[in-house]
Protein backbone atom coordinates (compact mmCIF):
# COMPACT_ATOMS: atom_id res chain seq x y z
CA UNK A 1 0.00 0.00 0.00
CA UNK A 2 1.46 3.08 -1.11
CA UNK A 3 2.38 5.45 1.77
CA UNK A 4 0.20 8.21 1.40
CA UNK A 5 -2.60 6.20 0.95
CA UNK A 6 -1.68 4.39 4.45
CA UNK A 7 -1.64 7.89 6.02
CA UNK A 8 -4.97 8.81 4.81
CA UNK A 9 -6.35 5.79 6.14
CA UNK A 10 -5.00 6.14 9.59
CA UNK A 11 -6.46 9.23 9.78
CA UNK A 12 -9.76 8.79 8.72
CA UNK A 13 -9.37 5.24 11.23
CA UNK A 14 -8.22 8.00 14.21
CA UNK A 15 -11.44 10.42 13.24
CA UNK A 16 -13.78 7.40 13.57
CA UNK A 17 -12.13 7.04 16.69
CA UNK A 18 -12.97 10.30 18.03
CA UNK A 19 -16.19 10.37 17.08
CA UNK A 20 -16.86 7.09 19.18
CA UNK A 21 -14.52 8.38 21.82
CA UNK A 22 -17.41 11.63 21.21
CA UNK A 23 -20.65 9.80 21.80
CA UNK A 24 -19.21 7.22 24.48
CA UNK A 25 -17.93 10.02 26.76
CA UNK A 26 -21.46 11.88 26.71
CA UNK A 27 -22.37 10.32 29.73
CA UNK A 28 -19.26 11.75 31.38
CA UNK A 29 -20.31 15.83 31.43
CA UNK A 30 -24.12 15.66 30.71
CA UNK A 31 -25.15 12.36 32.38
CA UNK A 32 -26.32 13.84 36.00
CA UNK A 33 -27.76 17.10 34.39
CA UNK A 34 -30.14 15.12 32.68
CA UNK A 35 -31.18 12.52 35.19
CA UNK A 36 -31.78 15.82 37.50
CA UNK A 37 -34.08 17.20 35.21
CA UNK A 38 -31.80 20.07 35.11
CA UNK A 39 -31.19 19.53 30.96
CA UNK A 40 -33.27 17.90 28.60
CA UNK A 41 -31.60 15.38 27.10
CA UNK A 42 -31.59 16.99 23.11
CA UNK A 43 -30.42 20.17 24.94
CA UNK A 44 -27.86 18.81 27.11
CA UNK A 45 -26.29 16.73 23.86
CA UNK A 46 -25.74 20.41 21.99
CA UNK A 47 -24.65 22.27 24.68
CA UNK A 48 -21.77 19.40 25.46
CA UNK A 49 -21.20 19.40 21.19
CA UNK A 50 -20.65 22.67 20.80
CA UNK A 51 -18.48 23.18 24.43
CA UNK A 52 -16.30 19.86 23.23
CA UNK A 53 -15.44 21.88 20.37
CA UNK A 54 -14.42 24.72 21.84
CA UNK A 55 -12.35 23.04 24.43
CA UNK A 56 -10.47 21.48 21.55
CA UNK A 57 -8.93 24.16 20.68
CA UNK A 58 -7.42 25.38 24.03
CA UNK A 59 -3.96 23.24 24.58
CA UNK A 60 -1.99 20.68 23.21
CA UNK A 61 -0.37 19.29 25.99
CA UNK A 62 -1.93 15.95 26.46
CA UNK A 63 -1.29 15.50 22.55
CA UNK A 64 2.32 15.94 22.65
CA UNK A 65 2.31 13.54 25.20
CA UNK A 66 0.82 10.79 23.07
CA UNK A 67 2.64 11.78 19.71
CA UNK A 68 6.21 12.43 21.35
CA UNK A 69 5.92 10.30 24.83
CA UNK A 70 4.64 6.40 25.09
CA UNK A 71 6.33 4.60 22.15
CA UNK A 72 9.42 5.17 20.09
CA UNK A 73 7.87 6.72 16.87
CA UNK A 74 11.29 5.70 15.04
CA UNK A 75 10.23 2.18 15.03
CA UNK A 76 6.49 1.74 13.99
CA UNK A 77 5.05 3.05 10.71
CA UNK A 78 1.31 4.29 9.99
CA UNK A 79 0.40 0.45 9.41
CA UNK A 80 0.82 0.08 13.31
CA UNK A 81 -1.13 2.97 14.07
CA UNK A 82 -3.78 1.66 12.00
CA UNK A 83 -3.84 -1.80 14.13
CA UNK A 84 -3.63 0.05 17.43
CA UNK A 85 -6.78 2.23 16.73
CA UNK A 86 -8.81 -0.78 15.24
CA UNK A 87 -8.53 -2.45 18.59
CA UNK A 88 -9.34 0.76 20.69
CA UNK A 89 -12.27 1.20 18.65
CA UNK A 90 -13.58 -2.07 18.75
CA UNK A 91 -13.30 -1.79 22.91
CA UNK A 92 -15.22 1.38 22.63
CA UNK A 93 -18.32 -0.36 20.42
CA UNK A 94 -18.25 -3.27 22.86
CA UNK A 95 -18.57 -1.57 26.13
CA UNK A 96 -21.10 1.27 24.39
CA UNK A 97 -22.78 -1.57 23.71
CA UNK A 98 -23.42 -2.97 27.25
CA UNK A 99 -23.73 0.58 28.40
CA UNK A 100 -20.60 0.82 30.25
CA UNK A 101 -18.51 3.71 31.19
CA UNK A 102 -15.29 2.39 30.22
CA UNK A 103 -12.17 4.73 29.16
CA UNK A 104 -11.91 5.43 25.83
CA UNK A 105 -8.32 6.87 26.63
CA UNK A 106 -7.18 3.42 27.77
CA UNK A 107 -8.76 1.81 25.32
CA UNK A 108 -6.74 4.27 22.63
CA UNK A 109 -3.51 3.41 24.54
CA UNK A 110 -4.30 0.01 25.36
CA UNK A 111 -4.49 -0.54 21.29
CA UNK A 112 -1.23 1.24 20.42
CA UNK A 113 1.11 -0.23 23.23
CA UNK A 114 -0.11 -3.79 22.28
CA UNK A 115 0.03 -3.19 18.13
CA UNK A 116 3.84 -1.16 19.31
CA UNK A 117 4.83 -4.04 21.49
CA UNK A 118 4.23 -7.17 19.12
CA UNK A 119 5.40 -5.30 15.94
CA UNK A 120 8.57 -3.56 16.91
CA UNK A 121 9.42 -5.45 20.57
CA UNK A 122 8.79 -4.42 23.71
CA UNK A 123 11.61 -1.62 23.85
CA UNK A 124 9.51 0.01 21.73
CA UNK A 125 7.15 1.20 24.66
CA UNK A 126 8.34 3.51 27.04
CA UNK A 127 6.90 1.95 29.77
CA UNK A 128 7.96 4.48 32.18
CA UNK A 129 6.10 7.23 30.76
CA UNK A 130 3.03 5.21 30.58
CA UNK A 131 3.45 4.51 34.53
CA UNK A 132 3.77 8.06 34.73
CA UNK A 133 1.65 9.85 32.74
CA UNK A 134 -1.69 7.17 31.76
CA UNK A 135 -1.32 4.60 34.87
CA UNK A 136 -0.89 6.46 38.08
CA UNK A 137 -3.19 9.32 36.84
CA UNK A 138 -5.46 6.52 35.98
CA UNK A 139 -5.52 5.43 39.80
CA UNK A 140 -5.90 8.59 41.47
CA UNK A 141 -7.66 10.85 39.35
CA UNK A 142 -11.17 9.26 40.06
CA UNK A 143 -10.28 8.83 44.05
CA UNK A 144 -9.39 12.33 44.02
CA UNK A 145 -12.79 13.67 42.26
CA UNK A 146 -14.33 10.93 44.37
CA UNK A 147 -13.05 12.79 47.53
CA UNK A 148 -13.48 16.20 46.57
CA UNK A 149 -17.19 15.59 45.29
CA UNK A 150 -17.60 13.48 48.64
CA UNK A 151 -16.92 16.98 50.76
CA UNK A 152 -18.44 19.27 48.16
CA UNK A 153 -21.85 17.44 48.50
CA UNK A 154 -21.17 17.05 52.29
CA UNK A 155 -20.68 21.05 52.59
CA UNK A 156 -23.96 21.66 49.87
CA UNK A 157 -26.43 19.58 51.80
CA UNK A 158 -24.98 20.99 55.22
CA UNK A 159 -24.97 24.66 54.76
CA UNK A 160 -27.79 25.40 51.96
CA UNK A 161 -29.86 22.02 51.05
CA UNK A 162 -30.75 21.96 55.08
CA UNK A 163 -31.63 25.19 55.07
CA UNK A 164 -33.71 24.96 51.89
CA UNK A 165 -31.79 27.09 50.01
CA UNK A 166 -32.06 24.90 47.07
CA UNK A 167 -32.92 27.61 44.16
CA UNK A 168 -30.21 28.39 42.37
CA UNK A 169 -27.86 24.37 41.88
CA UNK A 170 -30.20 24.21 38.69
CA UNK A 171 -28.43 27.01 36.82
CA UNK A 172 -25.15 26.01 38.87
CA UNK A 173 -25.68 22.45 37.89
CA UNK A 174 -25.54 23.48 34.02
CA UNK A 175 -22.84 25.88 34.41
CA UNK A 176 -20.78 23.00 35.91
CA UNK A 177 -21.78 20.46 33.07
CA UNK A 178 -20.81 22.89 30.92
CA UNK A 179 -17.72 23.37 32.34
CA UNK A 180 -16.89 19.31 32.22
CA UNK A 181 -17.62 19.31 28.54
CA UNK A 182 -15.20 22.45 27.93
CA UNK A 183 -12.30 20.12 29.98
CA UNK A 184 -13.33 17.18 28.60
CA UNK A 185 -12.86 18.65 25.06
CA UNK A 186 -9.46 19.79 26.39
CA UNK A 187 -8.67 16.68 27.52
CA UNK A 188 -10.36 14.20 24.94
CA UNK A 189 -10.01 15.29 20.97
CA UNK A 190 -5.98 15.67 22.33
CA UNK A 191 -5.58 12.15 22.29
CA UNK A 192 -6.70 11.58 18.51
CA UNK A 193 -5.10 14.68 17.35
CA UNK A 194 -2.00 13.04 19.04
CA UNK A 195 -2.08 9.63 17.29
CA UNK A 196 -2.64 11.70 13.89
CA UNK A 197 0.80 13.66 14.57
CA UNK A 198 2.27 10.40 15.62
CA UNK A 199 1.51 8.74 12.33
CA UNK A 200 2.59 11.55 10.48
CA UNK A 201 5.84 11.73 12.30
CA UNK A 202 6.13 8.37 11.14
CA UNK A 203 5.71 8.81 8.12
CA UNK A 204 8.38 11.20 7.54
CA UNK A 205 5.49 14.00 6.98
CA UNK A 206 6.31 15.80 10.31
CA UNK A 207 9.39 16.02 12.36
CA UNK A 208 10.31 14.33 15.74
CA UNK A 209 8.40 16.76 17.96
CA UNK A 210 6.21 18.38 15.79
CA UNK A 211 2.72 19.27 17.51
CA UNK A 212 -0.59 18.90 15.66
CA UNK A 213 -1.41 20.85 12.45
CA UNK A 214 -4.31 23.44 12.56
CA UNK A 215 -6.19 21.31 10.10
CA UNK A 216 -5.70 18.00 12.54
CA UNK A 217 -6.88 20.40 15.47
CA UNK A 218 -10.05 21.10 13.38
CA UNK A 219 -10.91 17.75 12.10
CA UNK A 220 -10.41 16.17 15.83
CA UNK A 221 -12.48 18.83 17.27
CA UNK A 222 -15.31 17.99 14.87
CA UNK A 223 -15.37 14.55 15.18
CA UNK A 224 -15.55 14.24 18.65
CA UNK A 225 -18.22 17.21 18.81
CA UNK A 226 -20.09 15.49 16.40
CA UNK A 227 -19.85 12.17 18.04
CA UNK A 228 -21.04 13.79 21.29
CA UNK A 229 -23.84 15.35 19.77
CA UNK A 230 -25.41 12.18 19.03
CA UNK A 231 -25.21 11.13 22.46
CA UNK A 232 -24.25 7.44 23.89
CA UNK A 233 -27.30 6.98 25.52
CA UNK A 234 -27.18 3.75 27.16
CA UNK A 235 -24.10 5.23 28.83
CA UNK A 236 -25.44 8.08 30.02
CA UNK A 237 -28.11 5.76 30.93
CA UNK A 238 -26.14 4.11 33.78
CA UNK A 239 -23.70 7.00 34.90
CA UNK A 240 -27.36 9.32 35.12
CA UNK A 241 -29.67 6.71 37.28
CA UNK A 242 -27.26 3.16 38.03
CA UNK A 243 -24.71 4.67 40.03
CA UNK A 244 -26.94 6.54 42.91
CA UNK A 245 -29.97 8.79 42.43
CA UNK A 246 -28.97 12.28 42.25
CA UNK A 247 -30.57 15.27 42.51
CA UNK A 248 -29.56 18.69 41.69
CA UNK A 249 -27.17 20.15 44.14
CA UNK A 250 -25.88 16.12 44.43
CA UNK A 251 -25.24 16.57 40.42
CA UNK A 252 -23.68 20.10 40.64
CA UNK A 253 -21.16 19.14 43.52
CA UNK A 254 -20.05 15.98 41.03
CA UNK A 255 -19.80 17.77 37.88
CA UNK A 256 -17.58 20.38 39.64
CA UNK A 257 -15.39 18.30 40.74
CA UNK A 258 -14.55 16.51 37.73
CA UNK A 259 -14.07 19.80 35.84
CA UNK A 260 -11.73 20.73 38.30
CA UNK A 261 -9.99 17.27 38.36
CA UNK A 262 -9.78 17.08 34.76
CA UNK A 263 -8.53 20.61 33.66
CA UNK A 264 -5.49 20.47 35.68
CA UNK A 265 -4.57 17.27 34.50
CA UNK A 266 -4.62 18.93 31.06
CA UNK A 267 -2.83 21.36 32.24
CA UNK A 268 0.30 19.18 33.50
CA UNK A 269 -0.15 17.27 30.31
CA UNK A 270 -1.84 14.05 31.62
CA UNK A 271 -3.85 12.27 29.34
CA UNK A 272 -6.15 10.47 31.86
CA UNK A 273 -9.80 9.17 31.38
CA UNK A 274 -12.47 12.00 31.66
CA UNK A 275 -15.14 8.31 32.51
CA UNK A 276 -13.10 7.91 35.35
CA UNK A 277 -12.89 11.35 36.85
CA UNK A 278 -16.43 11.61 36.24
CA UNK A 279 -17.58 8.50 37.88
CA UNK A 280 -15.42 8.89 40.75
CA UNK A 281 -17.43 12.49 41.16
CA UNK A 282 -20.64 10.74 41.03
CA UNK A 283 -20.20 8.09 43.57
CA UNK A 284 -18.22 10.80 45.55
CA UNK A 285 -21.25 12.99 45.58
CA UNK A 286 -23.46 9.59 46.60
CA UNK A 287 -21.18 8.88 49.68
CA UNK A 288 -21.40 12.75 51.01
CA UNK A 289 -24.86 12.51 50.38
CA UNK A 290 -26.45 9.59 52.90
CA UNK A 291 -29.95 9.37 51.51
CA UNK A 292 -28.76 8.43 48.64
CA UNK A 293 -26.70 5.57 48.69
CA UNK A 294 -24.69 4.46 46.21
CA UNK A 295 -25.09 1.39 43.98
CA UNK A 296 -21.82 -0.75 44.95
CA UNK A 297 -22.46 -3.16 43.38
CA UNK A 298 -22.75 -1.69 39.71
CA UNK A 299 -19.85 0.56 40.57
CA UNK A 300 -17.75 -2.60 41.32
CA UNK A 301 -18.89 -3.85 37.59
CA UNK A 302 -17.38 -0.21 36.27
CA UNK A 303 -14.32 -1.02 38.06
CA UNK A 304 -14.01 -4.60 36.78
CA UNK A 305 -14.35 -3.03 33.19
CA UNK A 306 -11.80 0.04 33.84
CA UNK A 307 -9.09 -2.97 34.83
CA UNK A 308 -9.97 -4.97 31.70
CA UNK A 309 -9.73 -2.16 29.29
CA UNK A 310 -5.95 -1.10 28.69
CA UNK A 311 -5.33 -5.15 28.03
CA UNK A 312 -8.40 -5.90 26.07
CA UNK A 313 -7.40 -3.02 23.71
CA UNK A 314 -3.83 -4.30 23.70
CA UNK A 315 -4.81 -7.76 22.95
CA UNK A 316 -6.99 -6.67 19.97
CA UNK A 317 -4.50 -4.16 18.84
CA UNK A 318 -1.68 -7.06 19.50
CA UNK A 319 -3.40 -8.84 17.10
CA UNK A 320 -4.40 -6.32 14.18
CA UNK A 321 -0.59 -4.77 14.94
CA UNK A 322 0.62 -7.74 13.97
CA UNK A 323 -1.07 -9.04 10.79
CA UNK A 324 -1.49 -4.85 9.51
CA UNK A 325 2.57 -5.70 9.74
CA UNK A 326 2.71 -8.37 6.83
CA UNK A 327 1.41 -5.87 4.36
CA UNK A 328 -1.13 -4.39 1.90
CA UNK A 329 -3.55 -7.68 2.31
CA UNK A 330 -3.19 -7.86 6.24
CA UNK A 331 -4.46 -4.49 6.52
CA UNK A 332 -7.26 -4.86 4.19
CA UNK A 333 -8.31 -7.56 6.22
CA UNK A 334 -7.98 -5.92 9.61
CA UNK A 335 -9.79 -2.89 7.92
CA UNK A 336 -12.67 -5.60 6.87
CA UNK A 337 -12.62 -7.17 10.01
CA UNK A 338 -13.11 -3.66 12.60
CA UNK A 339 -15.84 -3.04 9.77
CA UNK A 340 -17.63 -5.96 10.17
CA UNK A 341 -17.64 -6.21 14.59
CA UNK A 342 -18.77 -2.85 14.26
CA UNK A 343 -21.65 -3.23 12.19
CA UNK A 344 -22.73 -6.09 13.80
CA UNK A 345 -22.16 -4.30 17.22
CA UNK A 346 -24.97 -1.93 15.97
CA UNK A 347 -27.59 -3.78 14.32
CA UNK A 348 -27.19 -6.10 18.22
CA UNK A 349 -27.97 -2.69 19.90
CA UNK A 350 -31.00 -1.99 17.69
CA UNK A 351 -33.06 -4.82 19.67
CA UNK A 352 -32.80 -3.02 22.49
CA UNK A 353 -32.39 1.14 21.75
CA UNK A 354 -31.61 3.62 24.48
CA UNK A 355 -32.22 7.07 23.22
CA UNK A 356 -32.88 10.47 24.98
CA UNK A 357 -36.69 9.18 26.03
CA UNK A 358 -35.09 6.30 27.54
CA UNK A 359 -34.89 8.83 30.38
CA UNK A 360 -38.53 9.33 31.32
CA UNK A 361 -39.33 5.78 31.76
CA UNK A 362 -38.67 3.99 35.42
CA UNK A 363 -36.77 0.90 34.10
CA UNK A 364 -33.32 0.53 31.92
CA UNK A 365 -33.73 -0.23 28.43
CA UNK A 366 -30.11 -2.32 28.54
CA UNK A 367 -30.85 -4.85 31.66
CA UNK A 368 -28.62 -5.11 34.41
CA UNK A 369 -28.04 -8.67 34.58
CA UNK A 370 -26.83 -8.43 30.73
CA UNK A 371 -24.01 -5.84 31.97
CA UNK A 372 -22.61 -7.49 34.48
CA UNK A 373 -22.64 -10.48 32.56
CA UNK A 374 -20.45 -9.34 29.52
CA UNK A 375 -18.62 -7.05 31.94
CA UNK A 376 -17.64 -9.67 34.21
Amino acid sequence: MEPSVLVVLVVVTALIFDFTNGFHDTANSMATSIATGALRPKVAVTISAVLNLVGAFLSVEVAKTISNGLVDDTKIGPAIVFGGLVGAIVWNLVTWFVGLPSSSSHALFGGLIGATWVSAGSDSVHFGKIVEKVLVPAALSPVLAGLVAMIVTYFVYRIFVRHGRTSGFRVGQIISASLVSLAHGTNDAQKTMGVITLTMITAGTLPAGAGPPLWVIVSAAFALALGTYLGGWRITYTLGKGLTDIDGPQGFAAQTSSAAVILASTNFGFPLSTTHVCSGGIVGSGVGRHESPVRWRTAGRMVIAWLFTLPAAAIVGAAAGLVTSTGTVGTIAVGVAGLLVGIGIYLLSRRSPVNAGSFTTPAPTVPEPEVGRIAA
